[in-house]
């Protein structure tokens, strides 16, 4: 018997009472009259993102230095954007280091909560945690209500995991309050988070 079985065996038999699982089968997710319009209220107030609305005909290069006009080193294999770095590109991932503004595309927002979902499009993912600022390109009919229907979404696509295997959910910067109860931005990842929603 292995030490897992073991430990696992101590619990069960030391267990007095046992309580069934709560019925969720009434409860149902949550949904806006305009998921759209509460994901950019939950992005600014809630995640701490700036928000940033692009017409259909708007230059998104343009708006990301408007955005940043201090950044020297931009990162990012989309297309239009006026990089010094190619994530699919770079010989070494630690040259991702010293980026100032990542630009990344997200594929599903959520309302609920202003989470957007970010399938590895890249080479080094690494652009979406060492960049100092995160852009994160969103389209507007990429929105759904809440996180059930994202997975749902992500379960649907093979898109997603193609060619890597990786996808993660970011809202607003990295922080933490771990540390002698402060908050400290940048923490584990962007110390600023700005979402660009495209028509």
């Amino acid at each position: 018997m292995s030490a897992k079985e073991n430990i696992l065996n101590h619990l069960r038999q030391n267990t007095r009472e046992t309580y069934d699982l709560p019925d969720l089968s009434t409860l149902k997710p949550t949904t806006f009259d305009d998921p759209v319009a509460e994901f950019c209220k939950k992005t600014t107030t809630t995640a701490g993102a700036r928000l940033i609305e692009l017409p259909a005909d708007g230059d998104l290069n343009a708006a990301v230095r408007q955005a940043y006009p201090d950044a020297k080193v931009v990162a990012s294999n989309l297309a239009g954007i006026d990089a010094q770095l190619n994530p699919d590109t770079v010989d070494d991932v630690r040259q991702l280091m010293g980026v100032d503004v990542g630009v990344v595309e997200g594929c599903i927002g959520v309302a609920e909560n202003a989470c957007i979902w970010i399938p590895q499009q890249m080479k080094e993912k690494a652009v979406c945690f060492a960049s100092q600022q995160l852009v994160i390109v969103l389209r507007r009919e990429a929105i759904v209500n809440n996180m059930h229907e994202a997975y749902a979404r992500i379960g649907a696509s093979k898109d997603y995991f193609q060619q890597y295997k990786f996808g993660t959910f970011i809202s607003g910067p990295s922080k933490t309050a771990d540390i002698e109860s402060a908050l400290v931005y940048g923490a584990q990842a962007a110390r600023g988070v700005t979402v660009v929603l495209v028509k």
